[in-house]
């Protein structure tokens, strides 16, 4: 090897480490679970299980996770690993399909924006759990009304509750709505009111976490992840253990689980359970790439994986004990069936799940015991959101962006933080309805399936899986295959369309959004699909010939494509590096750490492999 090789060796080693990479063994795998075990593990699981079946709910929910889950989850990590790029870096595999990347980027900002919404509220919430007496425990305070009943003394000497008892109000949900949200000063989604300055600082304060936790990459957030990622099991067991040594919590429990097998006969169960992988996994919104991008190229994913997506699975279920344990003790408490006190979403975590919190002794304590949880569960969500806007834009910008990463972190915050605002507002709460219910909605759908199809049948399944070999040392088999050819697209073409069909409008309680509303909801949809034929577009005019030949050149991997480092590049990959100029890297990788090891066996065995499919062609 001649000094100038040597040389382009350790330029491309300091220009991947600048890029930075987990510090700790355990930092990826903690980060994907705290980014896939979030609020809708909690507030959505429980609810969705006991409406669609019960205990037979399980049955479509674990056949989705295998047909959907678990082979899209692998597949994005291996795209991230393999390339060691962001989101819109990695469609250096096919750059017609880079609009895809872009689309990712939209649809996790605007999730973004309103997540730490929610984030918000649950410091909100948390601060307010700091007192002796809960403030919604009681009717009385400026914000109540005459309708505000405490349910808990609401029953008669003989146990039984007034006739009048479904015209009443919690003091709970009295606190929410007209206290937190204030939403009595706004007259709708047109016409917002103030800015609640409470709300504002709050929102404010959680930005700033976020922008501390990430203000060195995963480095930083890597660490951060080791309690927030942690701990909310430790206070789920607890609040777990505290539930169900509750009178009437039985009771719950048998609501949630009982299993009602005739419901599998519907669509919409099936429906249901893939929706709820789908979103729970966090598939699509380049969380999972971002951080796969950062591991060594030879990280044992495939294990990972089965870990991140079983154990999202399992948290569901346990929460789902967690929280009914407590709806059968407050239904017992107020005399009503479970099925009145069993909401999903915020009127979940900050109606129901706090008023129950006030029937218990050490309410206080117990209350912020569960907003701490919600925190810590949603912070991993958002820290993987920001990370994947500042590595997509970095990986673009590598040379002006990296050495001002923190700048750039700070800044995406700033400007996230402004365009939240309108949040924080009387009307606010429409606001977040509208993004939470078109930003990820079919715009998502929409890019997962053209990622899949662009892997698998322009890029090849074949290639896909020659590279995953090279780095795993292993071929995915045909359940993978299988997955990604047909089952997975098939599965997520059928949610695209039976969302469009039953399409409902959106809507908060008894308030219905105007025309315009949902016209800018629907846009909001489908400007990341618009995203993509763009991005083809663009794609093609860069290209020259025919409008073919412009589709083929566009669709083929970029020279660069493959791995970062050039120890890491054998076969086709063989210095297609800029400035690569040694045409063994795989002698660079036995000089450098000295001897062949399992990985190297593998990288021969595929440049074999490559050399006998050419003979072949010949």
């Amino acid at each position: 090897m001649t000094p100038s090789d040597q040389g382009d060796v350790d330029m491309d080693v300091d220009f991947a480490a600048d890029r930075g990479n987990w510090t700790g063994k355990l930092d990826f795998l903690l980060s994907c679970i705290g980014y896939c075990v979030g609020l809708g593990n909690v507030w959505r699981f429980p609810y969705r299980a006991y409406t669609n079946g019960g205990g037979a709910f399980l049955v479509p929910y674990f056949l989705m996770l295998a047909i959907c889950g678990i082979p899209l989850f692998f597949l994005e990590l291996s795209l991230g690993q393999f390339s060691s790029l962001g989101p819109l870096a990695v469609w250096k595999i096919s750059p017609l399909f880079k609009g895809a990347g872009a689309a990712m980027l939209l649809i996790v900002g605007l999730v973004a924006i309103y997540y730490n919404m929610i984030i918000a509220y649950v410091l909100f919430y948390l601060f307010a759990s700091l007192t002796s007496t809960l403030p919604w425990e009681h009717c009385g305070n400026w914000w109540n009304t005459g309708r505000c009943l405490e349910h808990r003394g609401a029953k008669e000497g003989n146990g039984a509750l007034p006739l009048n008892l479904t015209s009443t109000v919690s003091p709970s949900e009295e606190y929410w709505s007209r206290y937190v949200l204030h939403i009595q000063g706004s007259q709708g989604i047109g016409s917002p009111g103030e800015i609640r300055w409470n709300l504002c600082l709050c929102l404010l304060l959680a930005w700033v976490i976020v922008f501390l936790c990430i203000l060195k990459g995963v480095k930083s957030s890597g660490k951060v992840v080791y309690f927030t990622a942690t701990f909310p099991y430790l206070i789920l067991l607890m609040l777990l253990v505290r539930g169900v040594t509750l009178p009437g919590a039985w009771k719950g429990i048998q609501f949630y689980l009982t299993p009602q097998f005739h419901h599998l006969l519907s669509s919409k169960v099936w429906i249901e359970a893939a929706l709820q992988i789908f979103y729970s996994l966090g598939v699509g919104f380049g969380g999972l790439l971002t951080f796969a991008s950062y591991n060594t190229f030879h990280q044992n994913i495939y294990r990972d994986t089965f870990i991140v997506t079983l154990g999202n699975a399992i948290t569901s279920i346990l929460a789902g004990f967690a929280i009914f344990s407590v709806l059968g003790y407050m239904s017992q408490e107020l005399g009503v069936p479970v099925d009145q006190v069993a909401k999903a979403g915020p009127g979940l975590a900050f109606v129901v799940y706090p008023q129950a919190m006030t029937m218990l002794p050490l309410s206080p304590f117990w209350s912020f015991l569960f907003f701490f949880m919600l925190l810590t569960l949603g912070l991993d969500s958002q820290f993987a959101f920001l990370e994947t806007i500042v590595t997509a834009v970095t990986d673009e910008f590598p040379y002006y962006l990296r050495p001002k990463k923190a700048v750039f972190s700070g800044l995406i915050c700033v400007a996230m933080y402004l365009m939240g605002l309108i949040l924080t507002t009387d009307g606010g709460m429409y606001w977040l309805v509208l993004l939470d219910d078109y930003s990820a909605s079919f715009g998502l759908m929409v890019v997962v399936i053209t990622t899949c199809l662009a892997v698998t049948r322009v890029y090849g399944i074949q290639r896909f899986c020659r590279d995953i070999h090279m780095m795993l040392g292993f071929k995915p088999g045909l359940y993978f295959r299988a997955c990604w050819l047909f089952l997975s697209p098939a599965t997520l073409l059928a949610l695209l369309v039976y969302s469009i069909v039953k399409y409902q409008p959106s809507e908060y309680g008894s308030y219905r959004f105007p025309a315009w509303a949902e016209l800018l909801g629907i846009l909001m949809g489908l400007l990341s699909c618009l995203m993509i034929p763009a991005g083809m577009l663009v794609a093609v005019l860069r290209e020259e010939g025919s409008l073919w030949e412009r589709l083929q050149q566009a669709s083929r991997p970029a020279m660069d494509w493959g791995p970062s480092l050039e120890e890491n590049r054998t076969g086709m990959y063989v210095a297609t590096l800029a400035g690569s100029q040694s045409p063994k890297p795989l002698m660079v990788h036995m000089r450098k750490y000295g001897g062949i090891t399992s990985f190297e066996n593998t990288a021969i065995e595929v440049d074999r492999e490559i050399a006998e499919e050419e003979e072949s062609m010949m």
